[in-house]
């Protein structure tokens, strides 16, 4: 018996890094998955059954994922999502007057309409189910220092689309939320408004000892390290929450 078992579930932003660590929880908890990823190749790479490529900041793409997944497993009971690109570390005075407004629509765009629009495209079939939503937040949607100012400021908006969804779709809906810390491996980029869209997070030389260093467990984690909190918030283990943000982070708050 899985966790997920009879659980019909949609990942948005899939193809790679904590995305694809959640299609392999949620499959290997008996869940039924499906894909939305923006990539072609990662597209190809991907394990699940149903795999839809597009942008999750349009709703027709999100709404055709929707659509494929339910026409396939007769409906939707889980809808995660994993989208998110980085500013490394930019602050606001160091983007000028252009970069500013150009960097702030596709990090705020790609940050958090990216979690708004798969929403909005799942709800009927959602609260058809009485399902939930996990969206993925962040550990610099807490604490500074951990992002730009843009990054910072489009995960603290994406925890309190969490909280706001979760009182707004409640009965019928569970929104939580998974607060992942710095994390090996996870093709996270940055934005190409700002010249960054070469560079990979996960790339940065040291990069394990430096997460390591930084947090009081002395851990580097990877995207498998996070796939449990989406599983459990998922599962019918977690029907009295919502709301709620799981930290996987290696203790970073009582550092």
């Amino acid at each position: 018996m899985g966790w997920l078992d009879g659980k019909r579930a949609l990942v948005v932003g899939a193809g790679s890094g904590i995305g694809r660590a959640v299609v392999d929880a949620f499959a290997a908890e008996g869940a039924q998955v499906g894909a939305l990823e923006l990539d072609p190749a990662k597209c190809a790479a991907l394990p699940c059954p149903v795999v839809v490529q597009g942008d999750a900041t349009r709703a027709a793409d999100a709404r055709a994922a929707v659509d494929t997944v339910v026409g396939s497993f007769g409906g939707l009971d889980i809808l995660v999502n994993c989208v998110g690109i980085f500013d490394f570390y930019r602050g606001l005075a160091d983007l000028d007057d252009e970069e500013l407004e150009t960097g702030f629509d596709e990090i705020y765009r790609a940050n958090v309409m990216s979690q708004l629009v798969p929403v909005k495209a799942a709800l009927p079939e959602l609260k058809r189910a009485r399902g939930s939503v996990v969206l993925t937040v962040s550990t610099s949607g807490f604490y500074p220092g951990r992002g730009g100012i843009l990054y910072v400021g489009s995960k603290f908006a994406v925890r309190g689309c969490v909280i706001s969804l979760a009182h707004e779709l409640a009965p019928e809906i569970r929104v939580n939320g998974v607060a992942p810390g710095g994390t090996l491996d996870t093709n996270l980029r940055g934005s190409a408004s700002l010249g960054q869209a070469d560079r990979e997070l996960g790339a940065t030389p040291g990069r394990a000892e430096e997460l390591k260093g930084r947090t009081p467990l002395a851990v580097a984690l990877t995207p498998a390290d996070h796939a449990g909190g989406y599983v459990f918030l998922a599962s019918d283990r977690a029907r009295g929450v919502t709301g709620t943000i799981v930290h996987s982070d290696g203790g970073i708050g009582i550092a």
